[in-house]
């Protein structure tokens, strides 16, 4: 029998070593986030397939590795579809703009959609034509989120193209591979889209480079493929095809045929108040019961103004996605936010206490900045459409719209990121005593009450009394 203060000894000793391995994990991620200057980013790299293109920013600059994200922007033409794949890395991908439909593959889960079966009447057996996992459709504003090694594809049945915004969580636990992004193509020879420059990176970029053929299946024998398979070897050579050349994003001739129920009313952009209620009473619930991998929801539209968590008419919202309502990014560790600004108002200062956040600018331009934990402006200057920028956790950001509107889409790397106001009713002067702040800036009680109770707008400001932010730049 084991002696049990050996047994204690030992589970102890066990949870120390994972307890200082998960430390020094931590504390090399931190490390990363010497930052002296922010900037506001375009895309590094930019690769053209068939239908449509994708660009990617360096996952080795020193905002992505402080965050420990890679990010991409896709561009799918109508009609084209971006053939299946998967990373080593959690990922939410936001639609900018565009309509189409969109297959997660998840391993185990049953083949729900089923064609109608055929057949005789008369005693001949019947069989299905086809049948395959659900179908999702996805419009502007939805937000999807895939667990890393979940596959994942999507085509454009839209007039437009399709444009998204993705982001790669590297340093999130499910990856233990390393913090590189890795795209795994189940079809076609896409290119290395994010063109990493570690050395060990290169190399393989060398050697994925002699051979023409690029997806999973082309590591394997043929021989064995055929009998997995169980079809001619010639078959699977079209698995492996070193001669198609279209990419990562290909055209579908005439229109995709898939088995999916038809569209409704709520897929067009109106949602039924018998889903909304149903669905608010299913948030905050996690008792594992009313949701499996196969049933939990992969999806939530966040550019209806009717859901926005912060509003103030003529000013602006923001609206927030956690795991209070999309509840599996609990497991996958992240959040997102989507603000709007008009006419030239202002997001009060404010920082995230538990979060980095990854700010793409979906519309128009901002004037941003950020300030450091030594009062250092790590940015002032303007974010465009299409640019990114990294607010690292407890850093200080503002943001005031440029002109008429400014949109952007702030991905968060907690699944109840949390911000702490500077400034209004919310903000964390509010909470101090008058006494505290008279004290703490040299100042007159009189002025104290004035910088509590001046601004009564929570979160979003129409700033209209002070437009020095906007002269100085």
């Amino acid at each position: 029998m084991a002696n049990p203060s050996l047994l204690s000894l030992s589970v102890c000793l066990l949870i120390l070593f994972h307890g200082c391995l998960a430390s020094r994990q931590q504390g090399q991620q931190q490390n990363e986030c010497q930052i002296d200057q922010l900037d506001a980013l375009e895309p590094d790299n930019r690769v053209e397939y068939e239908a449509g293109m994708v660009e990617t920013w360096d996952p080795n600059h020193e905002q992505f590795r402080c965050a420990g994200v890679a990010v991409a922007r896709h561009t799918i033409q109508p009609n084209g579809l971006r053939l299946p794949e998967y990373s080593n890395a959690p990922t939410l991908m936001y639609i900018v703009e565009g309509e189409g439909m969109t297959g997660t593959l998840i391993p185990g889960c049953p083949e729900t959609y089923q064609a109608p079966q055929q057949g005789q009447q008369h005693g001949q057996s019947s069989r299905f034509q086809d049948k395959h996992q659900k179908i999702q459709r996805f419009r502007k504003g939805d937000i999807i989120a895939l667990p890393a090694g979940v596959a994942n594809w999507c085509y454009n049945e839209g007039n437009s193209p399709v444009v998204t915004v993705t982001l790669l969580d590297v340093s999130n636990s499910q990856n233990q591979l390393d913090m590189y992004p890795r795209k795994f193509n189940l079809a076609g020879n896409p290119e290395d889209e994010f063109q990493q420059q570690q050395q060990q990176q290169s190399r393989g970029r060398r050697q994925s480079q002699q051979k023409s053929c690029n997806n999973i299946f082309c590591g394997f024998d043929t021989k064995i493929l055929a009998e997995v398979f169980q079809v001619e070897q010639s078959l699977v050579k079209q698995l492996q095809n070193e001669k198609d050349n279209r990419g990562a994003i290909v055209k579908v001739k005439g229109d995709l045929q898939v088995i999916r129920p038809p569209r409704r009313q709520s897929e067009r952009g109106f949602e039924s108040e018998e889903e909304s209620e149903y669905e608010r009473g299913r948030r905050g619930r996690d008792n594992g019961l009313e949701e499996t991998i196969c049933t939990m929801k992969l999806k939530e539209n966040i550019h209806d103004p009717s859901r926005s968590d912060i509003y103030t008419p003529e000013v602006g919202r923001i609206t927030s996605l956690n795991s209070l309502n999309l509840p599996i990014l609990k497991w996958l560790q992240l959040s997102a936010e989507r603000g709007v600004l008009q006419n030239n108002a202002l997001m009060v200062p404010h920082w995230n206490f538990n979060a980095h956040s990854i700010v793409y600018g979906c519309k128009g331009n901002a004037q941003v900045q950020v300030v450091d934990n030594f009062g250092n402006t790590v940015f002032d200057g303007e974010v465009s459409e299409g640019q990114i920028f990294v607010v690292p956790q407890n850093f200080a950001v503002v943001k005031r719209a440029r002109g008429q509107r400014f949109e952007w889409i702030s991905f968060k790397t907690n699944d109840r990121a949390m911000i702490s106001p500077l400034a209004g009713s919310t903000s964390v002067l509010r909470a101090m005593p008058e006494e505290v702040l008279a004290n703490a800036f040299q100042i007159s009680r009189e002025d104290a009450r004035k910088i509590k109770f001046n601004n009564e707008q929570p979160t979003l400001s129409s700033g209209q009394s002070s437009q020095q932010m906007r002269d100085d730049a």
